[in-house]
């Protein structure tokens, strides 16, 4: 059984940064899939950002492409989330995922093991 564990949270004003990370418990950690979701209160989860197993392959949903950076560490078994020019859109409750396959992917029923989530808070 993998568990997840979501850091880094918190509150940022407008156009700040901040950085998620997720610790992940399992040993094959480095041939999981990873992902990023979040979900804003009133909506449904949404993809955010997903890395392959070597972090060679990256995604991301469209209204975060070029400010934010997922990235991953197989030697600590954590992924991160680098979230830099912030808007209050972003704010959302923000999930980590994990699949039993080494490829990215987008879609929630891809994703095996979740996190409980960590809270992002964009102030304007």
């Amino acid at each position: 059984q993998v568990q997840l564990l979501e850091s880094g949270g918190g509150l940022v004003q407008a156009g700040g940064s901040l950085r998620l990370s997720c610790a992940s418990s399992g040993r094959t950690f480095k041939y999981y899939g990873m992902g990023w979701f979040r979900q804003a209160p009133g909506n449904e989860r949404e993809f955010v950002a997903s890395i392959n197993w070597s972090g060679g392959t990256t995604t991301y949903t469209d209204s975060v492409k070029g400010r934010f950076t997922i990235s991953r560490d197989n030697a600590k078994n954590i992924v991160y989330l680098q979230m830099s020019s912030l808007k209050p859109a972003d704010t959302a409750i923000y999930y980590c995922a994990a699949r039993e396959d080494v490829m990215i992917a987008t879609m929630e029923a891809m994703y095996d093991y979740w996190g409980r989530g960590t809270q992002v808070t964009v102030s304007s």
